[in-house]
């Protein structure tokens, strides 16, 4: 995601009390963070952060993670949360191939929002529904493991069904045009924008039990 760069944007999240610094040591201590046992959902690649914003505010009683890869992206979430009273909701910097040196069995719900496709054969395993990362989230599900995902991208969407069906993954949801479904949606920035331009959204839920 190609943004301006925010002036001052380190101070910015070091300042909010919605960035975690040194997640880190949070590992396997996130409910205390929140200061309650409530359930915890993860958003990997959260861009401006106006869907992790509105699902915060619309679930007070579930706890919310967003991570993003690069500061210059997170500070724009930094700076709508800084606008809000969101108690339930943190926001963290890293590497999704790190997650499962950040959770420890803690996530209850994982959503993944047009995510980067990696259209190149050769780097299938960068996308983040490869058993690379479906691996990774092994150690940082709590229970019943609960993927969502959003995607424009068609070819993205086959490969993720056949990767998370593959890895024991049951798929309980799938619509290939979701604004057209009853399915309940909060559209993330990039979606407003592409749906406008008659992109159809694609859309899965899956869940797998060990």
């Amino acid at each position: 995601m190609r943004l301006r760069n925010v002036k001052n944007a380190h101070e910015i999240l070091e300042n909010s009390k919605y960035f975690i610094k040194d997640y880190k040591n949070y590992k396997g201590k996130f409910n205390e963070l929140f200061n309650n046992d409530n359930e915890i959902r993860l958003e990997i690649g959260m861009g401006k952060g106006t869907f992790i914003t509105t699902l915060a505010k619309e679930n007070p009683n579930i706890n919310f993670i967003g991570v993003e890869k690069y500061e210059s992206v997170l500070v724009r979430g930094i700076q709508k949360a800084n606008e809000m009273d969101l108690p339930n909701l943190k926001m963290i910097c890293c590497d999704a191939k790190e997650l499962n040196e950040v959770f420890d069995h803690e996530i209850n719900t994982l959503y993944l929002n047009f995510s980067d496709p990696w259209p190149k054969k050769r780097h299938a395993d960068r996308r983040l529904t490869s058993h690379i990362f479906l691996n990774i989230y092994d150690s940082i599900f709590k229970d019943e493991k609960r993927i969502i995902q959003k995607t424009d991208n068609i070819i993205l969407f086959a490969y993720s069904i056949s990767s998370l069906s593959t890895y024991g993954y049951t798929i309980n949801k799938v619509s290939l045009d979701l604004h057209n479904e009853d399915i309940k949606n909060i559209k993330t920035e990039y979606e407003e924008k592409f749906s406008g331009l008659g992109y159809k959204i694609n859309y899965l839920e899956a869940s797998k039990r060990d």
